[in-house]
């Protein structure tokens, strides 16, 4: 089992406290909208840039935690990779807390196998986690976004409610049923349609706001591409 240890910011009820959380299981939930036709234009967006359908909506992908970053910046190989701005769920020490992260995937390998390309890039993550319990009276109230880098100027790529996808509660139950996720699991929980289509860019921001208190989490990298020799 390959664990990762990421000193992370968590929303306890006493204040903002750092610390250092173990992961051990890293999920990647594929396909998680809650409207068909959204799940099918998705599904038609990738199969344009040639990958394949899912075998079942939704899936969960597996990949090594040791994957997971807070670092502003990943490398990646060649210059076909993008990212993708999600909801990530994380249980950790009896609790379920909610943040934000990009499941960066290499859109080449994708072409060739999803679950393969889940474990080509780093998936970055924001430091900073709420409680569910703070957020679950008016999570249909959350918002995600991201942005690309685009001609030197900030774009937004992504926008939308986090009732796209499936209720947490919905999708933890449909990956590990009634028992729920095992300490240390962290899962991303699916993305938003990307506005104007799928592609790189050497810059990546995504956010989670929450208009109700007034908070976002947010994280931005940046891409380094590796040559491909080869």
């Amino acid at each position: 089992m390959s664990a990762c240890v990421l000193p992370l910011l968590l929303h306890y009820e006493t204040g903002l406290t750092r610390r250092n959380i173990t992961v051990d299981n890293l999920v990647v939930a594929g396909w998680t909208g809650r409207d068909r036709a959204a799940v099918e234009h998705h599904i038609k967006e990738l199969a344009a840039i040639g990958v394949k359908p899912p075998a079942t909506t939704p899936i969960f992908y597996r990949a090594s935690a040791a994957r997971l970053t807070i670092a502003e910046s990943i490398e990646a190989l060649g210059e076909a990779s993008s990212g993708e701005g999600e909801f990530v769920l994380l249980q950790s020490g009896g609790r379920l807390w909610v943040g934000a992260g990009s499941d960066h995937t290499d859109r080449e390998v994708e072409k060739y196998g999803v679950s393969v390309s889940k474990q080509m890039c780093d998936k970055p993550i924001a430091p900073e986690f709420w409680p569910m319990v703070d957020v679950a009276s008016h999570w249909d109230r959350l918002i995600l976004r991201a942005y690309i880098k685009e001609n030197g100027k900030r774009t937004l790529y992504q926008e939308g409610s986090v009732t796209a996808m499936l209720d947490p509660l919905d999708l933890i139950g449909r990956f590990s049923g009634k028992s729920g996720l095992a300490d240390g699991t962290l899962m991303f929980c699916g993305t938003l349609s990307a506005k104007g289509g799928v592609r790189p860019s050497e810059e990546f921001a995504f956010e989670l706001e929450d208009p109700v208190r007034g908070r976002r989490i947010e994280r931005r990298y940046s891409i380094r591409n590796l040559p491909v020799l080869g």
